[in-house]
Parts: structure tokens; sequence; C-alpha cells
């Protein structure tokens, strides 16, 4: 072979190398923007794709996601409005049970798709979660014993030898925790209840809000409900979402306002005794 025959089977070797190298390239690159643009799909796309949204609901939470324990049928002002949000999309609602202990996780790890029990706005979930805009508002009511003796006003409750009861997760650990000064603060874990270290004598009292205190005295005989004086900080109620993609924050923002202006918010709030707690605007 003389040196034009190998220069030239050379230019050809390399200009094969060139043509494949290009279609690695360009398939390489076709994949690329194929894995870019499935993960830019939005939240919202992906639920309207996949024609479910999943709901996080805690089923103990009467008048908001309350599941009765003897039909299993679940009731309460977020049931009613997730119904109506799930209708406008045109999607299947799927509830998943969770607490307040699981809700970063729950949202974080993509167990469901937004929060939707009433979710108490505070400085620490505002670091890791979105809220939309807030549809409830509510102070702390303290629950005892109708019987108990030495409890008869709010002020009794901050007393040396006092054990107090919280739901670990709830916004009302973070606000008992910085007030109380004298008493003793228990966070009950789940199976645990608040219920139960009050009926026991573990506790002198537990707090919570106003959903759940329509649900202790209404559905106990034993149970008597102080609420805070104004003096005690009132806390804004919203939808939660993890933080990233707000394509279905904004919808379900959309969504709210709509609600509020034509009504339905209201009308459900009534249905469910929630009417002195709506945020109308």
């Amino acid at each position: 072979m003389n040196s034009l025959q190998f220069y030239g089977l050379t230019a050809c070797f390399q200009s094969a190398c060139v043509r494949r190298l290009a279609r690695v390239l360009c398939g390489a690159m076709l994949m690329a923007a194929g894995a870019s643009a499935f993960a830019e799909t939005s939240r919202l796309d992906k639920i309207l794709q996949n024609k479910e949204l999943r709901a996080c609901i805690w089923p103990e939470y009467y008048s908001i996601t309350y599941r009765n324990p003897k039909t299993r049928e679940l009731s309460g002002i977020d049931i009613a409005l997730t119904q109506e949000l799930a209708k406008e999309l045109g999607v299947k609602l799927r509830y998943i049970d969770s607490n307040f202990s699981q809700l970063y996780e729950a949202l974080e790890q993509d167990r469901c798709d937004v929060a939707t029990h009433a979710i108490g706005i505070t400085a620490e979930r505002m670091a890791r979660l979105q809220f939309s805009q807030a549809y409830l508002k509510s102070g702390l009511f303290a629950v005892m014993l109708k019987n108990k003796e030495g409890l008869p006003a709010w002020d009794s409750l901050d007393q040396p030898g006092r054990v107090i009861a919280v739901a670990a997760g709830t916004l009302m650990e973070g606000v008992m925790s910085k007030s109380l000064k004298k008493a003793r603060l228990v966070k009950v874990q789940a199976p645990g209840t608040r219920e139960q270290e009050v009926l026991s004598g573990r506790a002198d009292a537990f707090m919570t809000d106003y959903p759940y205190s329509l649900r202790m005295v209404e559905l106990t005989d034993w149970a008597a409900v102080i609420p805070a004086p104004s003096s005690m900080p009132t806390t804004e109620y919203a939808y939660a979402f993890a933080k990233g993609d707000t394509s279905l924050l904004s919808r379900v923002d959309a969504f709210l306002s709509a609600v509020k202006r034509d009504g339905r918010l209201l009308e459900f709030a009534t249905q469910h005794n929630l009417d002195p707690i709506v945020v109308l605007k």
C-alpha cells in the first residue's frame, strides 16, 4: 500500500468514526432532552395526566376530615372542598391517611400532592413547606374533665404541678412550649391520644383548636372547654405543599379565591359549624 492509499483509508476511517460519534452524541442529546422535558412536567400536569389527586388527611380531625368510626364515611369542610376541587380538575380523588407528626415526610416523600387537613401556618412549617391562602383561623382551647376542681379559668393552667398535653407535631406544641412557664408539657405521640391523658388523670388538660373542641363538646359527655384569652395568638389554616413546583399551589389558590367569592366556602363552613372561624378575604 502506497502512502496515498494509506492516507485515503485513514481519512475514510476517521470520517466513519466522526459519523458514528455524531450519531451517539445526537442520541444522547435527544435522551437528555426527553429526560429534561419529563423532569419539567409540572405537578399539576402530572395530576391531570394521571387523572388523580392525592390528598393527605387526618381522619381524627372533627369537622375538617373526620372519618366516622361506625360508618367509615368521611365528612368535614376539607372533604367537601377537595371534592369540589377534584370535580373542577376532572380527576379522581384519593385520600391518604396522615397526621401532623407525619406532615413533612408525607409531602416531601411524595406520598400525597397536597395536605388538606387544615394545616396551621407557622414559621417552622413555612421553612420547609409552601402554603395556599388561608381559609380558616383559630385560637387555642383547653379541654379538661367537667368535674375537675381547681381549673376554672385559663390562668389556672400554668401552675406548678399541672400537666398539659398536646399532640406531637401540632401547632399547639410550639405555642405551649413557649407560653408555659410553670406547668409541665407532655407531647403525645400516636397511637396515644390527648383524651387518654386527661381521662387517665396523667394530664390536667389538653390543648386543641376550635374544630377539635367541637368534637369534644358534641361527641363526649365528660369534656369542658375553655377558650384562650384574646392575648393568646391565633393561627391561620391553609393547604400545604412540598417546596419547589408551584403549579398545583397556584391552581388551589385560584380555587380558594373562587369558593370565597361564590359562597361555597361559607356554605361548607356553616354545614360543619365552622362559620365562626372562616376566612373569606
